[in-house]
């Protein structure tokens, strides 16, 4: 095919209706993985995307370029009809973000250089001076920093409730967080989650949270409502779906179990339209979006993600087996061993797996933990997770050390706590390097 049968701007996705269904069977996101967003006949019949290393697009006729900027500017809803610009929209970032949304269920989804970058963005879209952010706890210590220590720069106030908190609880900080919203002037933005928490894998209950907001005549029926977002990083896209219990808008650090290799760094967040136009409006300014690079090696990563993760679950299964009856072992945060009555509640309505990463608390405290960590001959000192490889980190010294020590303990992140994310190496060599480290404990 001749390019100049083709418009060069528009986008290598598929423009006519893709299969998505065979004999009234709903096709799995497993399957549409190889090839959903994609028509080869775009590219010279290339079976995979190419990689379109390009800053700008060549429009076809000087209207075209104009209407392709009244969609980004916002002067005509509905975006950019073809490609623009690199900061904006291009194909293998247009071909991710169709893909990612499958998993989801969601209308659309937004990639980003990385996921604080997502989270960032995220938050920047939908707050104001004088607003007011509720999050629940823990999270992810640049999460809680960007939200204590920069947003706050700007007049934008925040309340907490934990992670596991009920109707009730969550309740009571909503009416406060109103109270204060009506002081400055401003409202209650957003609803932030992360679940399972980081470190310490605590769950929230979405859909109390949900509740409480439409109770509270928050609502989130318009664009101007208060969105729940959450962070589904440490279970999505296979093991949660949080848009199914109640979220908005579902963030992941992509470089986590969906890029699943150690090799790169990316985000996401993914809801209904009009929860991400705001955001993708703000990223055309201020720029963020995943690399092309990035976003064709996701694709990769994509075909493969739900084999690794499913791997990696049962690996973690065998290996917190044999943790749990360790005697230098105190305890384990691992959502296919809950005590807690509210947790597994919770766990039994959110979740469709137990996910790869956990915390295990050691009898001691940061000695024995240092000394367990230098031990290890397979699992690597590292910090991130979801990756092939296992890797073990210590939250309290590292990942969030930027949080103050009371508010460490008032989350449950102790000194005596290593997170693993357990890879998918054979299952029996895991718990032998496991078992030789708590040796020297």
């Amino acid at each position: 095919m001749s390019d100049n049968d083709i418009d060069p701007t528009t986008p290598r996705k598929n423009p006519k209706p893709e299969v998505k269904t065979i004999g009234g069977r709903e096709l799995k996101p497993a399957t549409l993985m190889m090839g959903h967003g994609y028509d080869p006949v775009l590219s010279e019949g290339s079976l995979k995307p190419p990689i379109f290393l390009t800053s700008t697009f060549v429009f076809p006729s000087a209207a075209d370029g104009k209407r392709h900027f009244e969609g980004i500017t916002g002067k005509r809803p509905g975006g950019a009809d073809g490609l623009v610009y690199s900061r904006f929209n291009a194909p293998n970032q247009e071909i991710l973000e169709d893909r990612l949304a499958v998993w989801d269920g969601a209308e659309d989804a937004l990639s980003f250089s990385s996921g604080m970058t997502a989270i960032c963005v995220l938050m920047m879209a939908y707050a104001d001076q004088g607003d007011v952010i509720v999050h629940s706890g823990p999270l992810y210590a640049a999460s809680e920093g960007f939200v204590a220590k920069v947003l706050s720069r700007w007049g934008i106030n925040y309340f907490d409730f934990p992670a596991g908190a009920t109707r009730e609880q969550i309740d009571a900080v909503l009416e406060k967080a109103k109270a204060k919203a009506s002081e400055t002037g401003g409202k209650v933005c957003m609803i932030y989650l992360e679940s399972p928490g980081n470190p310490t894998n605590a769950l929230v209950d979405i859909e109390a949270v949900k509740d409480a907001r439409d109770a509270a005549g928050l609502g989130g029926s318009t664009e101007k409502g208060c969105p729940i977002a959450i962070d589904n990083t440490f279970l999505g896209p296979l093991w949660q779906r949080p848009l199914d219990h109640g979220a908005d808008i579902v963030c992941y650090s992509l470089t986590k179990y969906v890029g699943g290799h150690s090799d790169l760094v990316a985000g996401s967040i993914a809801g209904a339209k009009k929860w991400m136009d705001p955001v993708r409006s703000l990223r055309n300014t201020m720029g963020g979006i995943c690399d092309p690079n990035t976003a064709w090696m996701l694709l990769r990563s994509l075909e493969t993600v739900e084999l690794r993760m499913q791997r990696a679950g049962e690996n973690a299964e065998k290996v917190c087996g044999f943790l749990a009856k360790h005697p230098k072992v105190e305890g384990l945060g691992y959502l296919g061993m809950i005590k807690d009555a509210r947790q597994q509640d919770i766990y039994d309505r959110h979740c469709l797996g137990a996910g790869s990463t956990f915390s295990l608390l050691l009898k001691g405290g940061e000695a024995e933990c240092f000394r367990f960590l230098d031990a290890l001959k397979i699992a690597k000192l590292a910090v991130s997770l979801g990756g092939t490889e296992t890797l073990a980190s210590h939250p309290a010294s590292m990942t969030h050390l930027s949080v103050a020590e009371g508010r460490r303990a008032e989350l449950g992140i102790s000194d005596n706590l290593v997170r693993i994310s357990i890879g998918i190496e054979d299952a029996d060599d895991l718990i032998a390097d496991f078992e030789q480290a708590l040796e020297t404990v």
